[in-house]
């Protein structure tokens, strides 16, 4: 009786997480009598008393209030086409890209172009495959410079880490810019050498996140470039912008 895995291990379909009447049966999961079973193969998600498992390639579906980053595909008449690493087309409107007013017949390259990156937020899931952004709260704007890599959006929450402790890590010993969005595209900028430095650690994240005793890993990688953070100026927070 009790619980059976482990935070994080690898669940394989049928293998039996927990028994017991107290332990909940969340995404991934099933109850049968009182025990826990996977349904999928899966990473072991543990809060309490609940059992989800996370999916090891999943693709992105897009939520109302998500922040994503995309990709500028198509100039419209009133607005832009984006990308959205996902099965979901997006468009940002006029009214949701500025403020500011725009003249019927105006080139909106002037605004944003192809193959211009953004961050910006889901506000409305329109129909079958297709989604509307918006520009207009914290930290949205068009990216310039830096680096952009994806990676499985299934692994943004480890990226992230728990309260936001891994991202804050990275911009730490690197003092670069992230923002990391929902459908696993990252955008990093600072000093070349520090971006890149930034977007291997990421690369370990995503690898190594099924793993134990990843964020002491990934701090003793930066230790060994860095040296130990020694002045305040090297801990202040940079603000994360999302």
């Amino acid at each position: 009786m009790g619980l059976l895995t482990e935070d994080k291990k690898i669940a394989v379909p049928g293998e039996v997480l927990a028994e017991g009447d107290e332990y909940i049966a969340s995404y991934g999961t099933r109850k049968m009598d009182d025990k826990v079973l996977a349904n999928r193969v899966g990473i072991v998600n543990l809060h309490d008393k609940t059992i989800k498992l996370i999916h090891i390639n999943g693709k992105y579906f897009p939520k109302i209030g998500d922040t994503i980053i995309c990709q500028i595909t198509e100039i419209l008449i009133s607005g832009w086409r984006v990308q959205t690493n996902s099965a979901y087309s997006a468009v940002l409107s006029l009214k949701e890209a500025t403020n500011e007013f725009i003249p019927k017949g105006a080139d909106l390259k002037a605004i944003l172009n192809t193959g211009d990156y953004i961050a910006c937020k889901v506000v409305n899931l329109v129909g079958q495959n297709l989604v509307d952004i918006s520009l207009k709260g914290p930290g949205l704007r068009r990216l310039h410079n830096g680096r952009i890599i994806k990676v499985g959006s299934f692994k943004v929450p480890r990226i992230i880490g728990k309260g936001g402790s891994m991202i804050q890590l990275i911009k730490q010993y690197t003092n670069c810019r992230l923002i990391v969005g929902q459908n696993g595209i990252v955008w990093i900028q600072g000093e070349a050498e520090n971006e890149l430095i930034a977007s291997q650690a990421i690369r370990k994240i995503e690898e190594e996140s099924h793993t134990q005793g990843l964020t002491e890993r990934i701090k003793e990688h930066f230790v060994s470039i860095y040296g130990e953070l020694k002045s305040k100026e090297n801990e202040e927070e940079i603000k994360e912008e999302q």
